[in-house]
């Protein structure tokens, strides 16, 4: 799925979320999370691109087939940052250095179990890495259809959202 949306349904899980816990949830965090396996593993080598082009490395701003400077790490960063095993062992170690499940990094996970269905062939998620190269070839999240699905169900989801913030508004003030 794109960046867009996974920031934006992180943040729908999030507002009721944050309303029923009894402790801050912080938006924020929660969507950086939500975004961050996307910005890790293309960020950096986006990055590593536009300086080489700044500094005249390469003439180029996208990859060139021929060109000597591949990014065959990005896979490595791309299986570690959609694996839910990556994702558990992070989490379960924050959790204990903090002493409190650090609830903000669910946006991760929320962000993989997104990603599941909706990656096919070389972005298929392999989402037991590294103990299994098993992925699922679901829907492509760029089909013109889906697309539409996508986000005509985030505009109603935020409309529910809203319409329930108002309500609950309303019920506080009388």
């Amino acid at each position: 799925m794109d960046i867009l949306a996974h920031a934006l349904w992180t943040a729908a899980a999030g507002i009721p979320v944050r309303r029923r816990l009894h402790r801050p949830l912080n938006l924020g965090w929660l969507i950086f999370w939500g975004v961050f396996p996307d910005i890790f593993s293309f960020g950096v080598p986006a990055i590593v691109r536009i300086w080489w082009y700044a500094t005249g490395v390469t003439p180029h701003l996208l990859p060139d087939a021929k060109s000597p400077q591949h990014f065959q790490y990005v896979w490595q960063l791309y299986y570690a940052s959609h694996s839910l095993i990556t994702f558990g062992i992070v989490f379960g170690m924050v959790s204990l250095l903090m002493k409190r499940p650090v609830l903000e990094l669910l946006g991760w996970g929320l962000h993989i179990l997104i990603d599941i269905p909706t990656h096919q062939g070389m972005f298929a998620l392999h989402f037991l890495w590294p103990l299994s190269r098993v992925g699922i070839s679901g829907m492509r999240w760029e089909n013109p259809r889906f697309l539409v699905a996508n986000y005509s169900t985030l505009g109603l989801v935020y409309t529910s959202i809203w319409i329930a913030e108002r309500r609950a508004r309303r019920y506080q003030a009388s």
